[in-house]
């Protein structure tokens, strides 16, 4: 496989940029040492800062490996179903909580599959 470095440091191998409103997010692929894929998520907002008296652009990062994409991948469409329909996909019932207006997300929860 192709080396993508510059400097010892790994280069997007593949990106997407996509601008909603206020907001952009980058979908870039990258390749660990052991040249295996992975995807980060990168959502980058423009602030202004009122001390400084410029702009400057806040991010937020997400890891995403190749091992978890069918997880995230069904979850957010089942999240999505749920905002478009309101209607709680059958298949993730016993996932999904809801409390008044938001979804109640137990993070303990999370790690219940490791601890079998």
């Amino acid at each position: 496989m192709e080396e993508f470095e510059n400097n010892g440091k790994k280069e997007e191998i593949f990106s997407k940029a996509v601008r909603a409103g206020k907001r952009t997010y980058f979908f870039d692929v990258k390749a660990t040492k052991s040249d295996e894929y992975y995807l980060t998520i990168t959502e980058s907002k423009r602030r202004f800062s009122n001390e400084q008296g410029k702009f400057f652009y806040e991010k937020h990062k997400i890891f995403l490996y190749k091992e978890d994409f069918e997880k995230f991948a069904n979850g957010l469409t089942d999240v999505i179903e749920f905002i478009q329909t309101g209607k709680i996909p059958e298949t993730s019932e016993e996932d999904f909580r809801i409390t008044g207006e938001h979804a109640d997300v137990d993070f303990d929860d999370l790690d219940k599959d490791f601890e079998k």
